[in-house]
C-alpha cells in the first residue's frame, strides 16, 4: 500500500486509512492488517462506484465525495441524550464506538468488536461480500461494532441496538456488527440509527449475520438521522435449513439513503422476509436494494416495500430473486410500490427475477401512483380538512407494510418515525 498512489473518488479515504491504520483495531493482528490492506488496493484500484456501475445507477454519490470528513478516532466518554429505551436490553454506539456505559447487555454473549477482535477475526468478509465497494470502505476503516452469539435453543428475547451520530465534527462511521444464532435460537433486534439536527456525517454499517438450523431472528431496522447526512447499510445474511431472517427497514432520514441486503437461503425449507417503507422528501434520495439467492429447495420469500415521496425527491428500488437450478419448490414474492405527492418526486423501480428451476411459484410487480382523488374527495365531502384526509391516505398506503412486523415495540417505533415525518413534511407534501 506504501508504494501506491491513492487517486479518483476513494483518495480521501484511502489517505485516511494510512494516517490511522496504527490506530484502528487488529493493527497488530496480520489477518485483519492483510484485510486492511487489500481493501485499501481494491478501492485504490476501482473507487467508489459512480453511476455507471449498474448497481448504482440510480443512486448518485457525488454529494458526499464531495463532503469534508475529519478522522474519525474521536474522544467518546462525552454525556449524549438517548431515548426511551425499547427493549429490555440495549447495546448502545456513539459516533461509530461502543458506550458500554450506556449499554446493557447483560445474559447475553456480546460485546465490542474492538475487545474480542481477535478472536472474531476469521469471520470478516466471510457473508458480506467483499466485491461491493461499501463493504469494501467499511473494511477500510471499521473501529468498532457489536458481536452477538445467541446459542442454540436460546430465546434472546429483544435487544435494541442503537446509534447516535453526536454531529459535533463531520466523521464518517463504518460500525462492523456479527451476529450469530445457533440451531433454534430467537431473536428480536431493534435497530435505530439517529442523529443531532444539521448532523452531516457519513454512516456505512456492515452487518454479517448467520441464522443456523431453525432459528429465528426479526430484525427491524429504523434510519431517522438528520437530512444533511449520509447513511449507506449493507447486511450479508445466510439462512440455513428451516431458518427464518425476518427484516424491514424504514428510511426516513438523510440526504442519500441506501440499504443493501444480500441474502441466501441456503437450506431446505428456508424464509425470508425482506419488507420496508422509504419516506423521501425534498432534496433526499432513498434506495433500497436487495438480491435474494434461493440456493436451496422449499424455500419461501416475501417482499413489500412502499416508498412516499415529496417535493423534488427520489426513490430507488432495485430487486432481485435468483432460483437457482437445485432450489425447487421455490415460492418467491416481490412488491414495490410508491406513492408519488409532488409532480417533482421521482421513482425508479427495477424488479428482477432470474429463474434456473422449473417447479417454482414466482411473482413481483411495481406500481407508482398520487392520492386518489376520489378518496380524498369522499374524506373532504365528511368534513375532514384537506392536511389530515392525505395524512390519512398516506398512512393507509404505510399500513399494509407497517402492519407485517409483529412485534409490538418495533411496530411502534415505525410507527412514531412515520408520525414525526409526517409532521415535519406533511404540510409541504
Amino acid at each position: 500500500m506504501n508504494s501506491v498512489t491513492p487517486s479518483g473518488n476513494a483518495a480521501a479515504f484511502v489517505h485516511r486509512y494510512a494516517g490511522l491504520a496504527g490506530r484502528l483495531p487488529g493493527a497488530s493482528i496480520p489477518e485483519i492488517r492483510k484485510l486492511r490492506e487489500a481493501a485499501a488496493e481494491t478501492l485504490v484500484a476501482g473507487g467508489l462506484p459512480s453511476r455507471r456501475v449498474e448497481a448504482w445507477r440510480y443512486t448518485d454519490l457525488t454529494p458526499m465525495l464531495r463532503a469534508e470528513f475529519r478522522e474519525a478516532l474521536t474522544a467518546v466518554d462525552e454525556a449524549v441524550e438517548l431515548p426511551a429505551k425499547r427493549a429490555e436490553r440495549r447495546a448502545v454506539f456513539v459516533d461509530g464506538r461502543f458506550r458500554a456505559d450506556l449499554s446493557d447487555l447483560d445474559g447475553l454473549v456480546a460485546g465490542s468488536l474492538a475487545e474480542v477482535i481477535e478472536t472474531v477475526a476469521g469471520r470478516l468478509n466471510s457473508i458480506a461480500s467483499a466485491s461491493q465497494p461499501m463493504v469494501t470502505l467499511n473494511t477500510l476503516l471499521f473501529e468498532d461494532g457489536l458481536v452477538l452469539e445467541v446459542p442454540e435453543g436460546t430465546d434472546a428475547g429483544r435487544l435494541e441496538l442503537l446509534s447516535v451520530a453526536s454531529g459535533e465534527t463531520a466523521s464518517t462511521l463504518h460500525p462492523r456488527h456479527l451476529i450469530r444464532l445457533g440451531r433454534g435460537a430467537q431473536l428480536v433486534l431493534l435497530e435505530t440509527a439517529l442523529s443531532a439536527t444539521g448532523a452531516r456525517h457519513l454512516h456505512n454499517p456492515v452487518f454479517e449475520i448467520e441464522v443456523a438450523e431453525e432459528a429465528r431472528i426479526t430484525h427491524v431496522r429504523v434510519q431517522r438521522e438528520a437530512e444533511s447526512a449520509y447513511h449507506l447499510a449493507h447486511l450479508g445474511v445466510r439462512v440455513a435449513e428451516g431458518g427464518v431472517y425476518d427484516g424491514f427497514v424504514l428510511n426516513a432520514g438523510g440526504r442519500i439513503s441506501r440499504s443493501e441486503t444480500h441474502l441466501a437461503l441456503n437450506g431446505p425449507n428456508a424464509t425470508a422476509h425482506l419488507n420496508g417503507a422509504q419516506l423521501v422528501a425534498e432534496g433526499q434520495l432513498a434506495d433500497t436494494t436487495t438480491a435474494l439467492d434461493h440456493a436451496a429447495p422449499n424455500c419461501a420469500s416475501r417482499q413489500t416495500v412502499k416508498t412516499v415521496l415529496a417535493g423534488r425527491s427520489r426513490g430507488v428500488f432495485q430487486g432481485k430473486i435468483l432460483v437457482r437450478r437445485e432450489a425447487q419448490k421455490t415460492d418467491g414474492y416481490q412488491m414495490n410500490q410508491a406513492l408519488l405527492l409532488s409532480e417533482e418526486a421521482e421513482i425508479d423501480s427495477k424488479p428482477q427475477l432470474e429463474i434456473y428451476a422449473d417447479d417454482v411459484k414466482c411473482s413481483h410487480g411495481a406500481t407508482a401512483g398520487a392520492l386518489d382523488e376520489n378518496s380524498l374527495f369522499y374524506l373532504r365531502s365528511r368534513g375532514i380538512p384537506a392536511g389530515e384526509a392525505r395524512a390519512m391516505l398516506v398512512r393507509a398506503f404505510l399500513q399494509e407494510a407497517v402492519e407485517i412486523v409483529e412485534d409490538e415495540p418495533a411496530r411502534e417505533a415505525l410507527e412514531e418515525a412515520v408520525s414525526a415525518w409526517w409532521a415535519q413534511h406533511g404540510e409541504a407534501a
